[in-house]
């Protein structure tokens, strides 16, 4: 169990609430479901627990100029696209079945088959953008097999039935951690690939740029790399205007020279990404802490 999981009965009555929300929508078609699971969090959700104030005020520390009214558009997209994850990653077998449809293109996938034929390990880096695993499904379907190195959810009850969903889009997953990062050194190391994603914030992290703000940033991806002669892959799955197709593309892999160089051109692969698609990041997330960095400045200082 992760020091940071909770398993309170306000826990319990989240995970309960949400368990039964993902069942009856999972009674619908799949054309159905995700729209509606999208217009849910938009409409509903995502106002009563306060997260599209958070999308604001996040918006507003990368962008304090830009108009009320295009924040209010972006918080609203994030919001739908929100839900349109959830209920898509539960929906494994219809998303799986999608994905054959899903052609990877890109710089990157040619050096991903290279590095299967050959058993070199590789990281497919990616963020909290579109939906990665519909890109992970995509590369799935065609015959990899992507592990994951995660970070468990604060809600320990909900975190049990998510880790399933993810184990079931190909690899196996590891929880962060000394053990779990064992694990997932193990599947690279025969000549797999796996998947991190490095747009959450980590204390002890390098502050690295990102989106134009100082970000703690894992360098861990990068290290795992260089140890390991790991191929270093940015892969993005980005929704289409239909709302339930996605363009995955693999971009050139990251050169190999030093761990904060290399996670700095991952930040900036990502960031370029969300200045393109900003309603496709997921800024529910406290990326930035400013006033947490400002304090941890302080005592090292003193």
């Amino acid at each position: 169990m992760s020091d940071t999981q909770s398993f309170t009965w306000r826990d319990r009555l989240i995970d309960c609430l949400a368990r039964i929300l993902i069942c009856l929508a999972l009674i619908l078609p799949y054309r159905a479901r995700v729209p509606m699971m999208g217009w849910l969090m938009r409409r509903v959700v995502g106002p009563v627990i306060g997260a599209r104030a958070r999308v604001i005020n996040n918006l507003a520390h990368i962008w304090p100029d830009m108009p009320a009214f295009e924040t209010r558009q972006i918080a609203t997209a994030v919001l739908d696209n929100t839900g349109r994850i959830l209920i898509e990653n539960y929906s494994t077998s219809a998303l799986l079945a999608r994905a054959e449809a899903w052609e990877p293109k890109g710089p990157g996938l040619t050096a991903l088959a290279e590095a299967q034929a050959t058993g070199r390990p590789v990281l497919l880096i990616t963020g909290h953008f579109g939906n990665y695993e519909a890109a992970r499904a995509a590369l799935t379907v065609r015959g990899y097999s992507i592990g994951g190195l995660y970070r468990p959810m604060n809600n320990g009850y909900f975190n049990r039935h998510y880790v399933r969903t993810m184990e079931s889009f190909g690899g196996p997953v590891f929880p962060r951690g000394p053990k779990g990062l064992r694990g997932f050194v193990r599947h690279l190391k025969q000549g797999r690939q796996g998947v991190l994603l490095i747009d959450q914030y980590f204390a002890t992290g390098a502050l690295l740029d990102y989106l134009g703000k100082p970000a703690p940033t894992s360098t861990s991806a990068a290290e795992i790399a260089l140890k390991y002669d790991a191929a270093l892959i940015p892969f993005y799955a980005t929704r289409l205007k239909n709302g339930l197709d996605f363009e995955v593309a693999l971009e050139a892999p990251v050169a190999h020279s030093d761990a904060i160089t290399m996670t700095q051109a991952l930040n900036d692969s990502l960031s370029a990404k969300v200045r393109d698609n900003p309603a496709q990041w997921f800024w529910l997330h406290r990326r930035w802490k400013p006033e947490r960095q400002a304090r941890h400045f302080e005592q090292s200082e003193s």
